[in-house]
């Protein structure tokens, strides 16, 4: 048996020109268990009644034997007492039988009832229903019936307000009647277009009722948002035989937690009742066969693709079960090799088995059936089961809803057609047009990009290619003609680019590429060429050139600023200076700037004898690179030299230098280590804002100083710091850095510091090659600028 198995070649949204993603096989399985699931509900319902025969036989027996009478007079007394009591006739005889007989047969009858109680529906729902069901009835149009259910059903239920949705073949839904809702409301919501997401639409996409606890919380837009946004919403698709013609929309004024299940099946009852109501405008049911069938037929044996003819095959409760083959066209061809008579009145499922598994074209059809929304795929693999042997192929897939029928049909792509759509693809990806023109009748052929390149409509008159002048831009004239002159007089292949003028005044950059066509006597006899629309790619080269003439400039500037930051920084630090000999000490310092210009940064240091014969000793480092930081450096730095005058302490110059680099400059922040060397004393107060703490060498070992507090220059609008003293001994040395000197990526601070103090505690002859020593073996990898003072007690 074969069995055509259409897979999409894509994913795409399914309904209406891409197919939906193959069905899994859980789907399959699911499919398959259902239909056990129904057959064993079948079988379950059967059994359920032939044993409430056989109860009401056995109550009709003990009435027989007890009142003397026949079975007939048995039976109607058996009615006549079941009423009188207002109780089913069922029930009266499980209760004559459990009377009778106290064995396992009345636990039996028991346990019957029980489930037969369980499936029947509240007798107050199947009062509403049928109020409803006769106001619907009585209701000249579908306002009526939504006022009818309103009041009748649902309002018992807290629900305030109902909406009845007609679905239109295209997605569309139309508000065809309403109550509960503005007028205003509903003349908003007269019409949703196709394709607008709403609560509805969700419903009548999943095919199921669609509960939403707040309207709000769901997401999606719908009548009445503005007016109850937090109220619960029930959607219920309204269909009958498998086929939606309409939308139930229920509203609830406040949040709906999720509603049992008998409340659902009422509201699914009136929507079923809703459908009755809207059915009266829409097709008539194929169930027996849509009027017009004969018509359909003959439309379909004109057709030059395959097409299959199928009608709904209902269950007897109304559900769709199946699709059967009503006509197979005069061009179908079975793969399995069957004659088309012999498919004509079979089920789809019967015939094609896997057409609900991996290819979903059950699940297709079945969804055309019940929206309407003709689902279109260009090209689709289709596999063929012949002998159990699989057979693929291309095709273009077509699945329409026409006169309650569903029509499917198919095309099959050869080679000449694939490539054709191939080359059509790349002509509109590139924005490609191509042209020919007979040079003997004038004749000119266009492809349909290329009058879209030109701003014509498609019935317009194609401009030939002598006349391209007229359509260029003046500067572009003399390259248009130096092409058309290579083409149409030199009959050599030639290109050009220039600008188009279109006549909507959209200019356009086109390349333009032509040769010309000669017969078999090698005579010239036509032009053929192509136009590309390259106005993306020429802005796109403008915008390049731009950015490099931009970054050039950038660049420019950068490196300008950078050296003119080195040189601030080398007439203020220059890079070697010899040793100071002041007050009994011994100052050396070393600069070293960062190797690369954008590096630049703000260290800097000082020493210098001040009026009070104190030495000023101090090294800074202001954040950042460039000729800001450069500037900042210098700022902080006379600053210092400034406020040292005053005879304050270290503690106290930092406190204003704070003020300084918080109010006086441009958001500096730098830290600092500030000393005062008293020579009469031999003493040293220090102070630090967050700068690493100086290191003490004496007497063949190197420590560093206590880690005082202090918070960085410029964090803080006011702050105070701490300070300390040292009395330094004779040959003792005294080293202030920045960490351009220990720095190391990957290392930590405390790594740094132990190799540090290993290299100070070195021998050196004197403080020049101990500070030359430094500089020299510590392994600082971070390329950033390096202050180093030395200070010997000598």
């Amino acid at each position: 048996m074969g069995d055509p198995v259409p897979r999409p070649a894509h994913a795409g949204r399914p309904g209406r020109d891409e197919p939906p993603e193959p069905a899994p096989p859980t789907a399959v399985a699911g499919r398959l268990a259902a239909t056990v699931e129904r057959l064993r509900d079948e079988v379950g319902r059967a059994q359920a009644a032939a044993d409430g025969r056989a109860l009401v036989d056995l109550a009709k027996g003990v009435l027989i034997a007890r009142l003397g009478c026949g079975p007939v007079e048995a039976s109607q007394q058996l009615h006549t007492l079941a009423t009188e009591g207002g109780v089913t006739v069922l029930a009266f005889a499980a209760e004559i039988v459990n009377q009778a007989s106290r064995d396992q047969l009345s636990d039996a009858t028991r346990t019957f009832l029980a489930h037969a109680a369980a499936d029947a529906p509240d007798a107050a729902a199947v009062l509403r229903i049928r109020t409803a069901e006769a106001g619907a009835l009585a209701a000249g149009d579908t306002q009526a019936v939504a006022e009818s259910l309103l009041h009748h059903a649902v309002a018992p239920l807290g629900a305030h307000a109902v909406a009845i949705w007609s679905a239109g073949p295209d997605g569309a839904l139309t508000l065809a009647g309403y109550a509960g809702f503005s007028a205003e409301e509903a003349r908003r919501w007269r019409y949703v277009p196709p394709g607008v997401p709403t609560t509805a639409r969700a419903a009548l996409t999943e095919r199921g009722t669609v509960v939403s606890e707040t309207l709000s919380g769901s997401g999606l837009p719908s009548i009445g948002a503005r007016e109850c946004p937090d109220g619960g919403r029930v959607v219920a698709p309204a269909g009958t035989g498998g086929r939606i013609v309409g939308v139930l929309e229920i509203c609830w004024p406040d949040p709906l937690p999720t509603p049992p299940a008998r409340i659902q099946r009422q509201v699914e009852a009136l929507a079923e009742l809703c459908a009755h109501t809207l059915d009266g405008t829409a097709e008539a049911p194929a169930a027996g066969g849509p009027a017009g069938l004969a018509e359909l037929i003959d439309l379909v044996d004109g057709l030059d693709d395959p097409a299959l003819v199928l009608l709904p095959h209902l269950e007897p409760g109304g559900r769709l079960a199946d699709f059967r083959v009503a006509h197979a066209n005069t061009r179908f061809v079975d793969p399995a090799g069957r004659p088309r008579g012999a498919l004509t009145g079979t089920l789809l499922l019967e015939a094609y088995p896997v057409a609900a598994g991996v290819c979903g074209l059950f699940d297709l059809v079945e969804r055309v059936y019940a929206t309407g929304e003709a689902f279109r795929a260009e090209r689709m693999t289709i596999t063929a089961l012949v002998d159990q042997v699989p057979l693929t192929g291309a095709a273009g897939i077509s699945i329409s809803r026409i006169a309650g029928a569903v029509l499917l049909t198919w095309r099959t792509d050869d080679e000449s057609v694939r490539l054709a759509r191939l080359l059509q693809h790349a002509q509109r990806l590139g924005r490609i047009g191509g042209f020919e023109e007979h040079l003997d009748t004038g004749e000119i052929a266009w492809n349909a990009p290329l009058f879209d390149l030109y701003g014509l409509a498609l019935d317009a008159a194609p401009i030939p290619l002598a006349r391209l002048t007229a359509h260029a831009h003046a500067d572009d004239a003399t390259a248009v003609q130096r092409f058309l002159r290579t083409v149409l007089h030199r009959h050599r292949t030639a290109s050009t680019a220039f600008r188009l003028h279109r006549p909507d005044g959209i200019v356009r950059h086109i390349r333009v590429v032509a040769e010309p066509v000669r017969d078999t006597d090698d005579r010239v006899v036509g032009v053929r060429g192509a136009y590309q629309d390259i106005s993306a790619q020429h802005w796109t080269e403008v915008a390049l050139a731009a950015t490099r003439e931009q970054l050039a400039h950038t660049a420019q500037e950068s490196a300008e600023r950078n050296r003119l930051a080195r040189q601030l920084q080398h007439a203020i630090m220059p890079p070697a200076q010899g040793p100071i000999d002041a007050s009994g000490l011994r100052v050396g310092v070393r600069y070293r700037p960062a190797e690369k210009d954008h590096l630049v940064g703000g260290d800097w240091y000082d020493a210098v004898v001040l009026p009070s014969k104190q030495v000023l000793l101090c090294v800074g480092d202001v954040a950042g690179h460039g000729i800001d930081a450069a500037t900042g450096m210098v700022v902080l730095r006379n600053a210092l030299r400034g406020l040292a005058t005053t005879g304050a302490g270290p503690a106290q110059l930092l406190t204003w230098l704070n003020l300084v680099a918080h109010h006086l400059t441009k958001q500096v922040t730098a830290t600092v280590v500030c000393g005062l060397y008293d020579p009469d004393t031999a003493t040293l107060r220090w102070a630090r804002a967050g700068h690493l703490p100086p290191v003490l060498v004496s007497g063949g070992a190197a420590r560093t100083l206590p880690q005082i507090p202090g918070i960085l220059l410029g964090a803080l609008a006011e702050t105070t710091y701490a300070e300390d003293e040292l009395v330094l001994g004779l040959d003792d040395t005294l080293l202030m850095y920045t960490d351009g000197l220990i720095e190391r990526r990957g290392d930590s601070l405390e790594t740094a510091l132990r190799q540090l103090l290993d290299t100070a505690a070195r021998p050196a002859a004197d403080l020049d090659a101990h500070l030359d020593q430094l500089l020299t073996f510590t392994n600082a990898d971070t390329d950033d600028d390096t202050c180093l003072i030395g200070i010997e007690r000598r």
